[in-house]
């Protein structure tokens, strides 16, 4: 169901038109180079990894120049260069999924529903890429696969990229956040990184329409874990991403 900016005013036919010109862009795109992703399964990672990162800078072009649609990033000084760490990010659309691996340092891997390596062509691209994809259904389960795939990945050099509130969520709303991603950072030992932004405003979710805007995406202080409770990590990164949130939408 196609969301609307309802605080946007211009031309609706323009809207429409690009937003549509994006679209079949990204799609032939997807198309043409998705293939090539499954054929390079039997070559090293890294190859399909910048091939899937140059379909991204496609995207992040399209964007931009079809639909108007830029951002403008602050603290990415908190970002160690010596290591990696556990992202756990806002959620509001299909943007941030997509941009966070251009704009974040280093070699990333997200935490995603199972059901989304199943879209044909895209899905199976991305489950050549090491993401680790939970079964949403089985809460137990998807809890162990994150700690333990998590970890692995951790230590074999990726940074892991996790939204703590499970789904996208629209602008001005918010969920609790799910610990699975605290649980990890206690387990693993690795610091934690909040990051919050407004992507939903200009790029809703579920919505064929992207309004023109700069996304604001905020990165915020390294978070030590060692020695703290899953809880204590989860509920300092809720409420740093709460209030950023708050100041990003201009919110009291």
């Amino acid at each position: 169901m196609t969301q609307f900016n309802t605080s946007w005013q211009g031309n609706k036919f323009l809207l429409y038109l690009r937003s549509l010109l994006f679209f079949v862009s990204t799609t032939i795109t997807m198309l043409m180079i998705g293939p090539i992703v499954l054929l390079l399964v039997f070559f090293p990672f890294e190859y399909r990894y910048r091939l899937a990162m140059f379909w991204v800078d496609l995207v992040q072009w399209g964007a931009k120049y079809f639909c108007g649609i830029d951002y403008r990033v602050q603290g990415l000084e908190h970002i160690p260069t010596d290591g990696n760490v556990i992202y756990l990010s806002k959620h509001q659309s299909a943007w941030e999924t997509l941009a966070l691996f251009k704009i974040l340092p280093g070699r990333l891997v997200f935490v995603l529903k199972r059901e989304l390596l199943w879209i044909p062509v895209w899905g199976w691209a991305m489950s050549t890429l090491k993401h680790i994809a939970i079964n949403r259904q089985l809460k137990k389960v998807a809890l162990q696969a994150l700690i333990s795939q998590g970890t692995a990945r951790l230590r074999e050099g990726f940074s892991v990229v996790i939204f703590p509130e499970g789904t996208r969520i629209a602008p001005g709303e918010q969920r609790k956040f799910n610990a699975g991603g605290a649980l990890l950072a206690q387990r693993s030992g690795y610091p934690v990184i909040p990051i919050a932004h407004n992507a939903g405003t200009f790029w809703p979710r579920n919505s064929f329409l992207k309004y023109p805007g700069t996304i604001t995406v905020r990165i915020g202080p390294l978070i030590q874990t060692k020695g703290r409770k899953a809880q204590e990590i989860n509920q300092e990164v809720e409420a740093w991403i709460n209030a950023t949130m708050r100041e990003i939408e201009g919110r009291r």
